[in-house]
């Protein structure tokens, strides 16, 4: 009888135990239609500023693969633009003119672990003085293997050479022009996956640019195939240490000499993992010597795939809050992991990296979080502490995407020391935005039908500009209001600046 009592009484606890649990998974999509029902309305009216306007000599069509940079190409000490998509490559003057246009079957791709580097929105192009002219060239990858050397200002071929790729890949995919010996932008940096299963940049080569001008046979300074970088997008490259070469980043730093140097703590769990969103480069510690990595992880062991709506995607969010692992945001240099950290490791996918709040040391990392509607970033300070997060829905203007904000770059558009953030509808050829990380707040939205966003400084005062491709119009917002500090000096100054502006794709803005 006693036992009889006892298996009841169990009985009973686990029911109403599991009566309470389903009443709490329930009351969540209760409170949130709840919130959506009574939150108040953000009205923008779209910005009056009246875009410069190139029309380009490409087709309209996009399917999201090629993309564009800035550079001075006709040596006048303007950017200029060059635009790349499938076959295609064109080269416009700051004020707009058509400079030279190239039909040729340039690399750039889609889906990098599908299709190989350099992912969505990389232009495959790199422009830079490589031979010491003092004259700009421009360099590409074809998908016949070859690397094209042209000049700046008319594209008139200097050097095509066939570049075989090491065994297990089938062609170099990824160029960045970079300075391995010291000797500035006279080296180049070459990229490959894998040429079967899923594909990981992980082959690396290092060439004399003066070597491969000159030589029917050019010598590697050096190879690496352990290079563990972003799934979708390929290597970058700074000065970490100030010692005037560069090194190689990715999940992985490899030195000047072709070595590595240091390794994120990831597991190598599965073909897809250990598994890298994004990479960016900035001085987010000031009071550690050099420059910083950020690193974002995707996934991890022992996760379950965030997304979908009401209980599915509460359980998955309770059920990887407690199970741990993966979904980490990490900060080093080339010696050490400063911090790693997470948000109820949530997966971060994208980030923007800033000063966005003066009054904290350091710089701030923005995730965006993945999830299919109403995106909930979060934000840490430079010690890995979280200082923010919220949700998209709540923040974003009437009639923006429920699908929430991608391609989102740090930007310097006020002039002041703050600096926001601009990004893009998401999904679709939508409109563009300037927000506050910190709080999510909408402070200027652009009426565009936008196929890619790239922000840069252009127009010469130090602010940076909007600069949308929208079918085959380059389309560039200034800022219209007066500078308050006219006198700093150009953001291009800056080496990391100017190399994150050439090697930047959709996750590595």
């Amino acid at each position: 009888m006693q036992k009889r009592l006892y298996n009841l009484s169990r009985n009973r606890v686990f029911y109403i135990s599991g009566l309470i649990s389903l009443s709490v998974l329930l009351a969540f999509p209760v409170q949130e239609y709840a919130k959506k029902f009574f939150r108040k309305e953000v009205i923008l009216p779209n910005s009056q500023i009246k875009p410069q306007t190139i029309q380009l000599d490409l087709p309209p069509e996009d399917k999201r693969i090629g993309g564009l940079i800035a550079a001075d190409v006709n040596n006048d000490t303007k950017k200029d633009f060059i635009i790349t998509k499938p076959g295609h490559i064109a080269v416009y003057s700051n004020s707009g003119d058509k400079l030279w246009t190239k039909q040729i079957d340039i690399q750039v791709s889609g889906q990098a672990e599908k299709q190989g580097l350099p992912g969505w929105h990389g232009s495959g192009v790199q422009a830079a003085d490589v031979d010491g002219d003092r004259l700009t060239e421009v360099l590409f990858l074809t998908k016949d293997k070859n690397l094209h050397i042209v000049q700046g200002a008319d594209g008139k071929t200097k050097r095509s050479i066939k570049l075989e790729p090491p065994k297990g890949a089938s062609s170099w995919e990824h160029v960045v022009v970079a300075n391995f010996r010291g000797k500035g932008n006279r080296d180049l940096l070459l990229q490959a996956t894998n040429a079967k299963g899923y594909r990981k940049g992980r082959y690396l080569a290092a060439y004399a640019i003066d070597n491969l001008l000159k030589q029917e046979n050019p010598k590697p300074l050096w190879t690496q195939d352990k290079f563990l970088g972003g799934v979708h997008a390929g290597a970058r490259v700074a000065d970490l240490d100030g010692d005037g070469k560069h090194e190689v980043l990715g999940g992985t730093i490899v030195g000047s000499d072709g070595k590595i140097l240091f390794q994120v703590p990831m597991e190598n769990t599965t073909k897809q993992h250990p598994h890298i969103d994004a990479i960016f480069v900035a001085d987010v510690r000031p009071d550690i010597p050099g420059l910083e990595v950020v690193a974002l992880e995707e996934g991890g062991s022992d996760r379950l795939k965030e997304g979908g709506r009401g209980i599915r995607k509460r359980f998955a969010e309770m059920y990887n809050n407690i199970a741990g692992g993966g979904n980490r945001i990490f900060l080093y240099n080339k010696e050490r992991l400063i911090w790693e950290t997470h948000f109820k490791h949530q997966e971060p996918q994208n980030a923007a990296v800033g000063d966005f709040d003066l009054q904290r040391p350091g710089l701030e990392i923005w995730c965006r979080s993945r999830y299919n509607t109403n995106q909930k970033p979060f934000v840490f300070d430079a010690q890995g502490k979280l200082i923010a997060d919220y949700q998209i829905e709540d923040v974003a203007p009437k009639g923006w995407s429920d699908k929430g904000v991608e391609v989102i770059f740090t930007v310097d558009w006020t002039g002041d020391s703050r600096q926001l953030a601009a990004a893009k509808e998401r999904h679709e050829a939508g409109d563009v935005a300037i927000f506050d990380p910190l709080n999510g707040q909408f402070l200027h939205r652009f009426d565009e039908k936008s196929d890619r966003l790239y922000v840069a400084d252009v127009s010469g005062d130090w602010r940076e500009e909007l600069i949308v491709l929208n079918g085959n119009q380059l389309r560039i917002y200034q800022n219209q209001e007066p500078n308050p500090n006219p006198n700093r000096p150009r953001l291009w100054t800056q080496d990391h600046y100017r190399l994150s502006k050439m090697t930047w794709n959709y996750y590595n803005p």
